[in-house]
């Protein structure tokens, strides 16, 4: 298998990564063009060293930027990555370059190249895995001819390859102490016997009626609620799509046109289940709904007359030189007449006007230079609007907003009184449970008159949760002892109560089977993190060096 990776990589390396010269040269060129130039001679001297590596060079970072987009395709399969990604990144693979010449760790074999080459997530199969298939799908699909050399991607791979040695290295074996492997023994291994207790928020309902003042209270608590947003005040004229449908006449060729567009949607009238089903007849078929094509017909192009009429005023009021002062005259002497509109916000329609969509935007674009729009088509047809004046933004007085004020203040005296509810149910059912009761009677006699729904689940560990346990109860056992009920966990539709009926923890030592597994998954996780410190450090200490950011961490311009 490792020699047919290396001679299959040697003698297709164009077609495998024809593919990434159009995802990375295309940013490559565009990363060039779009860079400043350099201007000034004093600036054409200037440098910025990381690692020995000018970035104050056009060509110098590019050439980097491209070989760490190269390098982040191959290996996370990613070709979508912020300039910031990219750059970080790219720090990353230059340290480490420069702590592999250091150290003098020499350049990957090629057993290790070809090892590292199975583990690239572009060749990857659904496990994970490297899948022949999967590399020869994705070869069979380029296109040789990208002009990028096998030199180039030898060369990255071969830094890459030597990068996850360093990695290693700087990671260390993650030291992991046996009391961190009991924490986690005890959370996904230990068995729990649990019931829950769940009440439906919708179904709590007790007798709320805020009085004046406590409305008053809630209002004054909660005034930004209410704030109207700005609003704008404008008329109307309207061009009714129906006031066109006489004077349209579409020909026989629209009609049939229209209806060859998107025969779906006239069907055809379904025949009677006890008459013989009609063969297909596409003359047939169209015959049948003609009508309704031509009816359809009709009103499409009345709508466009509609919207032609309103387009046409609007260029009448801009070729007139129309004023506001002189706006009613002027539509006096065309024969329409405008209406007034309710005022409205930019987040709503007017309700003159049902499904004109585009209205608010148009309003909101409107003032005292520009008080017309453009035509804005409407389910009716097609309006101007005129505007007539723009109201800030205010807070509202209590008797404006009165009634979902007192509404807003109900909700919240439900939602207190259903916590209060969740507090004093968990103490009474705990306090009866540790006399003697059972989980289900403590919440029936603890529960008064409201409705609580409890169920009891078979034993379980978090390693293997049965499907319906709730993320609530999952959560609760965290700080949960056997015998103990957990306070209520709510969400908007319902509050929860765990019961531990019984817990019983698994060995935290190497007698059990799940010891060294758990041991070297953490010892993975604190490598990693380990790895991750580490080289930040590292690169933040040498972009510090040179400019690139400051004690805080923030970017500067070089």
């Amino acid at each position: 298998m490792i020699s047919w990776i290396q001679r299959t990589f040697q003698h297709h390396f164009k077609l495998i990564f024809a593919i990434l010269l159009v995802g990375m040269i295309i940013p490559f060129i565009f990363t060039i063009g779009s860079t400043p130039g350099i201007g000034r001679g004093d600036r054409s001297a200037a440098t910025q060293d990381f690692f020995g590596y000018n970035l104050l060079s056009q060509q110098v970072k590019a050439k980097l930027q491209y070989e760490a987009r190269l390098s982040i395709e191959l290996q996370y399969g990613m070709a979508n990555v912020s300039e910031d990604q990219l750059d970080h990144y790219m720090y990353q693979r230059i340290a480490s370059q420069h702590i592999a010449d250091n150290l003098h760790l020499p350049q990957a074999s090629a057993a290790e190249v070809t090892d590292f080459i199975k583990s690239l997530r572009m060749f990857a199969g659904q496990d994970g895995k490297f899948d022949v298939n999967q590399y020869n799908t994705f070869r069979n699909s380029l296109k040789s001819g990208s002009g990028i050399s096998e030199d180039e991607i030898a060369h990255v791979i071969s830094d890459d390859a030597r990068m996850f040695k360093i990695g290693h290295l700087l990671a260390g074996p993650g030291y992991v102490v046996p009391s961190d492997v009991a924490a986690v023994l005890k959370r996904v291994d230990t068995t729990w016997t649990v019931s829950t207790a769940t009440i439906n928020y919708a179904a709590f309902a007790p007798n709320l009626a805020p009085t004046d003042a406590e409305v008053s209270k809630f209002f004054a608590e909660n005034a930004l609620r209410y704030t109207i947003p700005p609003m704008v005040e404008v008329e109307a004229v309207r061009f009714p799509a129906a006031s066109y449908t006489a004077s349209v006449i579409p020909t026989e060729d629209q009609v049939r046109e229209l209806y060859d567009s998107n025969p779906a949607r006239f069907p055809r009238p379904a025949a009677p289940k006890a008459a013989p089903q009609p063969k297909p007849d596409p003359a047939a078929d169209y015959a049948a709904v003609r009508p309704e094509v031509r009816a359809a017909l009709v009103l499409q192009m009345a709508q466009q007359a509609a919207v032609k009429a309103a387009s046409d005023l609007a260029f009448s009021i801009y070729d007139g030189k129309v004023t506001r002062d002189g706006i009613d005259s002027f539509l006096a002497a065309h024969k329409v007449k405008a209406e007034t509109l309710a005022p409205f916000s930019a987040d709503e329609e007017p309700k003159e006007l049902p499904g004109a969509t585009g209205a608010a935007k148009a309003a909101f674009e409107l003032g005292a230079d520009q008080f017309y729009s453009e035509a804005v088509p409407t389910p009716a047809g097609a309006v101007v609007l005129i505007w007539k004046s723009s109201i800030p933004s205010r807070q509202p007085l209590l008797a404006e907003v009165s009634g979902k004020v007192r509404t807003d203040a109900a909700d919240n005296m439900k939602r207190l009184r259903f916590v209060e509810f969740g507090r004093t149910l968990r103490s009474a059912v705990e306090r009866r449970v540790k006399a003697g009761e059972t989980f289900d009677k403590a919440v029936a006699e603890s529960a008064g008159g409201v409705k609580v729904d409890v169920k009891s689940l078979p034993p379980f560990s978090l390693k293997a949760p049965p499907r319906d346990l709730d993320p609530v109860a999952e959560q609760a056992l965290e700080g949960l002892g056997k015998g103990q009920v957990s306070p209520m966990e709510s969400n908007a539709d319902e509050g929860v109560l765990v019961y531990a009926a019984n817990e019983k923890a698994p060995a935290t030592d190497d007698s059990n089977p799940l010891y060294g597994t758990v041991r070297s998954s953490l010892a993975a996780r604190y490598a990693a993190a380990d790895e991750t410190s580490i080289m930040r450090e590292y690169v933040d200490d040498e972009l510090k060096k040179a400019g690139l950011i400051t004690d805080k961490g923030l970017p500067e311009s070089p």
